[in-house]
């Protein structure tokens, strides 16, 4: 069967992750992904390397910008703000990050591109939103992870500042985007009609806080940083054991019963400081000093067998080396060698959703810049090789 998008055209005006993680979703799922670049620079990401090799292609590009074609076009020039508008005239998405207003100074808004377009799905992707005292600031993942609360909650308790060690905030905002992007496929189905989507990094950021927020707001519970550990359940957390740390989480009093029996300390389960969830977070701290002595004994491997036989939710902290060996991991194939016209063969890790029918897939390889520049110019819009030589020329593509 063919995939999910099949037929779908986007115009993705995006980079760095938020955007490009977005439309690289569509583009797995089938989508045709038109990646319009700035001729001679491109998407910034592409040169976030300290490595020579990688100029213009870094692993941070290749990493959201695979199963999509670069279009490069100057859109300071009106030819190329008039190519960009055939363009969207003969799509069903456009998705764009821009600072609000620059997409209506030149004349690309919704509202100025629905009147080419009806039935256009045009998704706005900012820092702040649209509108609002902060609409015009700068923002990347670790300023909204600041003024998003996110830092205030991540790190040892009482410990200095703490940013996630993966841009958190830009990919939750992506995959919000991508699911309101389907959504409203899905309605124009019903309506044959488009429509405008906002999405912003720090509503995206405060929705991601769930039921920390929610305590906040409904108990008035001023949240703290907890490290590893919960803030409402004991144990829950890591621990270091004889040869590195595991996780253990003992989230019922039916596991921490389970864990006490693991570990041969069987009378913790019927101390009453310990007996209820309640109490030991109560009584955190004696019994957390308790386990670590215990754990200490043995090693990862010795500990993680005893505690997955009993059904005790465990695992080790893993490094990257150590997840790329893990068998878990290569038994899921998550790693797929595909090949660069520039650098050979990469690696990427695929799209981690699976599907009967009409599966995800690496069409291709993330895109040189303007790679592709020809190729739409000539199916898509129709234009003829002296045309956009003269384009070239003036700089436009």
């Amino acid at each position: 069967m063919s995939p999910i998008f099949n037929g779908l055209r986007v115009v993705d005006l995006t980079k760095i992750i938020v955007g490009p993680l977005c439309t690289m979703l569509l583009g797995d799922m089938g989508a045709d992904v038109i990646k319009i670049e700035k001729p001679g620079s491109g998407d910034d990401s592409r040169y976030w390397t300290a490595d020579p090799r990688y100029e213009g292609y870094s692993p941070y590009f290749m990493s959201v910008n695979r199963n999509k074609r670069s279009l490069t076009l100057d859109l300071k020039q009106p030819e190329g703000v008039e190519i960009l508008r055939k363009l969207v005239e003969r799509a069903d998405v456009l998705v764009e990050n821009y600072r609000p207003g620059t997409m209506e100074r030149m004349g690309l808004d919704y509202g100025s591109l629905k009147k080419l377009n009806p039935g256009l799905i045009y998704c706005s992707l900012s820092g702040y939103g649209s509108s609002g005292p902060y609409k015009d600031w700068g923002s990347y993942d670790v300023i909204i992870s600041a003024v998003g609360g996110l830092m205030s909650i991540t790190g040892e308790e009482g410990g200095k500042p703490v940013k996630v060690g993966v841009a958190v905030g830009d990919i939750i905002t992506a995959l919000y985007a991508y699911g309101a992007i389907v959504s409203a496929l899905y309605a124009r189905e019903k309506t044959q009609e488009g429509q405008k989507i906002e999405v912003s990094l720090l509503e995206s950021q405060i929705a991601s806080l769930i039921n920390i927020a929610s305590d906040y707001l409904n108990a008035g519970r001023m949240p703290q940083k907890w490290g590893t550990a919960h803030a409402t359940i004991v144990p829950y957390q890591a621990f270091p054991v004889k040869d590195g740390y595991i996780v253990i989480g003992a989230g019922s009093d039916l596991l921490w019963k389970k864990l006490c029996k693991v570990l041969n300390l069987e009378e913790l389960a019927e101390d009453p400081r310990f007996c209820t969830n309640p109490q030991r977070v109560k009584n955190r701290g004696v019994l957390i000093k308790i386990l670590e002595e215990k754990l200490l004994t043995k090693t990862r491997s010795e500990w993680l067998e005893k505690l997955n036989e009993e059904g005790i939710p465990a695992g080790p902290i893993n490094n990257l080396d150590e997840v790329f060996r893990d068998p878990q991991v290569a038994h899921l194939n998550m790693v797929q060698e595909v090949a660069h016209p520039e650098m050979g063969k990469i690696k990427l890790i695929r799209n981690p959703v699976t599907f009967s029918e009409t599966p995800a897939s690496i069409y291709l390889p993330p895109p040189l810049l303007g790679e592709h520049t020809e190729e739409i110019l000539e199916q898509i819009l129709g234009y003829k090789p002296k045309q956009i030589e003269e384009l070239r020329k003036k700089g436009v593509v």
